[in-house]
């Protein structure tokens, strides 16, 4: 399998944080036949797929097609798992920032310009705690502690900073009977 450069790591983990997997914009710095040659070797690798850009949304277009339309970058299954991001996480921080967005008026130039890179790696505890979350059952503290191995008090730090704060997710919480507290995405 091949490792993705630096480059192409950094442009797939902020696609991960984008609604729609989105890769652009590219990072700053990386334009004309860098940027051609770079995102090139990426849709050949399967990591990028060129699709029709919904300028009505505001999409950033890639290139132009010749007949008014253009086509943007969106991040792959296959893109996301190469650099370790597990493609139901990178979804739910997606959808998560789709369903709350800010205005364009709220937001400085950098928040626009450059979205801040988040890596969910496959196969750890925060990306399990993510998945037993999506379950349509959801999780107490103490199925996710025991799941994890981390105290209580550890598992409520990551819902509130790593979940909530830092990826954005919408947890719920809820109080079911025989349960307890049940938290869901």
């Amino acid at each position: 399998m091949t490792i993705p450069s630096d480059t192409q790591s950094l442009i797939l983990s902020r696609a991960a944080t984008r609604p729609g997997n989105l890769a652009l914009p590219l990072p700053e710095g990386l334009v004309g036949a860098a940027a051609k040659m770079v995102v090139g070797k990426m849709i050949a690798r399967g990591w990028l797929e060129e699709v029709e850009a919904n300028l009505r949304r505001g999409e950033p277009m890639w290139r132009e097609t010749g007949d008014g339309h253009g086509t943007t970058l969106i991040a792959t299954e296959a893109g996301l798992e190469a650099v370790g991001i597990e493609p139901l996480a990178a979804s739910a921080v997606a959808s998560a920032r789709r369903a709350k967005p800010r205005q364009a008026a709220d937001q400085t130039p950098d928040e626009t310009d450059t979205a801040k890179p988040v890596a969910i790696r496959a196969g750890t505890k925060q990306a399990h705690i993510i998945a037993m979350l999506q379950r349509p059952e959801g999780a107490t503290v103490a199925e996710m502690v025991e799941a994890t191995g981390w105290l209580a008090h550890t598992v409520r730090g990551c819902i509130s900073g790593a979940l909530k704060k830092k990826l954005g997710l919408p947890i719920k919480a809820e109080k079911v009977e025989g349960r307890g507290t049940v938290y869901r995405v």
